[in-house]
């Protein structure tokens, strides 16, 4: 089958009304999740039936709060949303769209180096697992200049978190930094 015709198939597929629900995969390190993250959460479910939250086990990161901790915040800031759930994940994220059944893999974009680093991943991605899509979604405005790293160093320096983070994770920002002064 040529290039376009395995297009047209996709999308001709694609097109078919399913009685499956439409299941997206939004994953992350999420060390903390912000309001930013939230956001996209609360996008990314007006448009799919289901959205899982993957959090990622982060092998390759020095994370400030462990995987458990991570799971626990991010369920308790997700909680008004029933068709959201929250799991961990290591490996490969197509893999465990392939597990769960996923139709798409959720990305949020603040700026353009995101986009660039996501476009190329979205690749990567359609590569390994052509059946799944991605979608970027970008917070609202006035959210697009928080990151997960700078909530950690502005808490870390005794700042105030609380326009940046969940109520849940604002205490646990200042019981990890108050701990950590003591």
């Amino acid at each position: 089958m040529s290039r376009s015709a395995s297009t047209k198939a996709a999308a001709k597929a694609a097109a078919k009304p399913t009685s499956e629900a439409r299941l997206a995969v939004y994953s992350g390190t999420f060390d903390p999740l912000t309001l930013g993250h939230e956001d996209v959460i609360a996008r990314a479910a007006r448009l799919f039936d289901q959205l899982i939250v993957a959090v990622a086990a982060a092998h390759h990161k020095k994370t400030q709060f462990t995987l458990e901790q991570r799971l626990s915040l991010a369920r308790q800031s997700l909680a008004e949303w029933p068709q959201v759930r929250v799991l961990p994940f290591d490996g490969l994220i197509m893999d465990f769209c392939r597990q769960h059944g996923a139709t798409a893999v959720v990305r949020g974009i603040r700026n353009a180096s995101d986009f660039d680093y996501e476009a190329q991943m979205a690749a990567m991605n359609r590569k390994l697992l052509p059946t799944v899509e991605t979608v970027f979604v970008l917070p609202q405005p006035e959210l697009q200049c928080i990151s997960s790293t700078l909530v950690r160093e502005i808490a870390r320096l005794g700042g105030d978190v609380s326009a940046l983070v969940n109520p849940a994770v604002a205490a646990q920002l200042r019981s990890a930094h108050s701990a950590a002064l003591h």
